[in-house]
């Protein structure tokens, strides 16, 4: 249904959660503004209640200057904490870099084995009957679930943006610049994100397809490759 494409997906982080609840909150307080605002059009259009001899109304100027600064703070006062909560890192238990070309990505997982891997789309051919079209790639990110995981983006090229939607990150690779994001994955699934930043004519093809399995299992996988 089209309605549903509106909807964010399934968080699968507690950052993703939060960004979740603060959207319905802001939600909520624009939904009463708007009711109260269309009321309010409709009853100064459909009454005939008017006095040309009005001069002032000091205690509707009160409260029309009040109310919104009391709505700005109720959205301003939780926003803060999430950008504080995006922000804050703790002490994160691996560290991987991923770096965006024209028009793939490369990671590498230099904390612990040497481990580099390019990552391209899969053709269209190629395509298994389970797999996603334009988002499943030849070599995923393999990442631990309920792990503090640091994630350093850079680009070789032109900026790209290296986003997952249902971890709750977004955050731009610039040639020249080193950028930081903190991620923690709640639970083990395949996420799928795609770079957000128009960055030529294959922009839509440079997909990011992430594997988060337990910490076991990342063990091994590390030391098979």
């Amino acid at each position: 249904m089209k309605w549903m494409n509106l909807m964010f997906q399934d968080p699968a982080s507690p950052m993703m959660e939060q960004l979740i609840t603060l959207h319905d909150h802001i939600m909520m307080i624009l939904t009463l503004i708007t009711m109260m605002v269309m009321y309010m059009m409709y009853s100064i259009l459909m009454n005939k209640m008017i006095n040309r001899f009005l001069m002032e109304g000091q205690m509707i100027e009160f409260i029309w200057t009040i109310t919104p600064a009391i709505m700005l703070i109720l959205i301003a006062m939780p926003s803060l904490k999430t950008l504080y909560m995006i922000e804050e890192s703790n002490k994160p238990m691996l560290t991987i870099k991923t770096i965006g070309h024209q028009w793939y990505w490369s990671y590498e997982y230099s904390d612990l084995n040497k481990i580099d891997m390019d990552s391209y789309m899969k053709p269209n051919k190629e395509l298994m009957n389970n797999e996603m079209r334009l988002l499943d790639t030849d070599y995923q990110m393999i990442l631990p679930f309920n792990t503090p995981i640091r994630i350093l983006t850079s680009s070789l090229d032109v900026i790209h943006s290296w986003t997952i939607p249902s971890l709750g990150i977004k955050i731009d690779a610039s040639p020249g610049r080193i950028n930081q994001a903190n991620m923690y994955i709640n639970k083990p699934g395949i996420y799928y994100g795609q770079c957000s930043e128009i960055c030529g004519t294959n922009h839509s093809f440079m997909p990011i397809m992430a594997e988060a399995i337990n910490i076991n299992m990342f063990m091994k996988w590390l030391i098979k490759n």
